[in-house]
């Protein structure tokens, strides 16, 4: 049924490829009329092109839909504020953000400088704010709106991304803040944490491992092979929480993988300990804390034993 999202208007950001081009062609596809934002820069970050962007807005027109597009740099926070602007220039309103746009500097921490960290943080967390600041004025006024924010499982924690981890836990944190200062005004945020075969994400190795089960005609949850990692899957999640029957989704981050989507709990004390006194002291936590909660403990990434 096509038509969920007729006389809407949506704001995607980095849609001129992989993920956020499937969403943004879907939204459209649903009656949605589309920013498609895109830098055309580098998987780093470095350059520009109009050429990924215009191209999605030529799909999107060819198909019969709605698209403007837009190029601006996300972590620019004038440059967001103008992309809200399009929308309600071009369009009336603003009833939709996507906020999917993304770079990657990956390094282990000990290598990795100041200025790969701060661009990954400018891009993914700063960005998705500056987006929501404009977006959320709007929202806020009318009494309505849908955000959606691109975390990653990277975020509970990935080797050689310090940087990109961090961005994307924290706009998990983000999310939640947001759904509680807009709950009350009849918008919503959530986040979702998508696996998908992107040319940020798709290595050499991932890919051959990829074929691989896909020729062992491998099934299980989430999919087998490429097909589970089409880009293109995600978009199924992103129409659903941006539609009128998601308005009792707030808050919340979900993984989705090819046939399967998965709502993350939100962390809780898994345990506690108590000092006998008022306040911890030394002696009583060095006492206390080994025998309570030390053998719920492993230290996973220790050294290796020496033989």
């Amino acid at each position: 049924m096509a038509g969920r999202l007729e006389g809407k208007v949506a704001i995607v950001t980095g849609a001129g490829r992989g993920i956020g081009r499937g969403e943004a062609v879907a939204l459209a596809a649903e009656g949605a009329a589309v920013v498609v934002n895109d830098l055309g820069g580098s998987t780093a970050g470095e350059g520009a092109d109009a050429t990924p962007a215009q191209e999605v807005v030529d799909e999107i027109a060819k198909a019969g839909g709605r698209a403007v597009a837009n190029f601006s740099d996300v972590a620019d926070f004038d440059a967001a504020g103008a992309m809200v602007k399009q929308a309600l220039d071009e369009f009336g309103r603003l009833d939709i953000l996507v906020n999917n746009a993304g770079i990657l500097r990956d390094r282990m921490v000990f290598n990795m400088t100041k200025e790969e960290w701060d661009a990954v943080i400018a891009v993914h967390l700063t960005g998705t704010f500056n987006t929501i600041k404009h977006a959320a004025v709007v929202m806020r006024q009318q009494r309505s709106g849908r955000i959606i924010n691109t975390s990653s499982s990277s975020g509970l924690g990935n080797a050689g991304q310090a940087n990109y981890s961090a961005a994307k836990e924290g706009i998990v944190g983000l999310t939640r803040t947001v759904a509680r200062d807009l709950g009350r005004y009849g918008v919503t945020c959530n986040a979702i944490r998508p696996t998908a075969a992107t040319r940020l994400t798709l290595s050499p190795e991932m890919e051959a491992a990829a074929r691989a089960a896909e020729a062992r005609g491998e099934r299980r949850a989430g999919g087998g092979g490429l097909t589970a990692l089409d880009p293109t899957a995600i978009a199924a999640l992103i129409v659903y929480l941006a539609s009128n029957d998601a308005q009792n989704v707030n808050g919340r981050d979900f993984a989705i993988r090819g046939n399967e989507v998965g709502l993350y709990t939100i962390p809780e004390i898994e345990a506690r300990a108590y000092a006998r006194t008022p306040i911890w002291t030394l002696d009583e936590m060095f006492e206390i804390f080994p025998k309570s909660l030390g053998p719920l403990l492993k230290n996973e990434f220790q050294p290796p034993a020496q033989s």
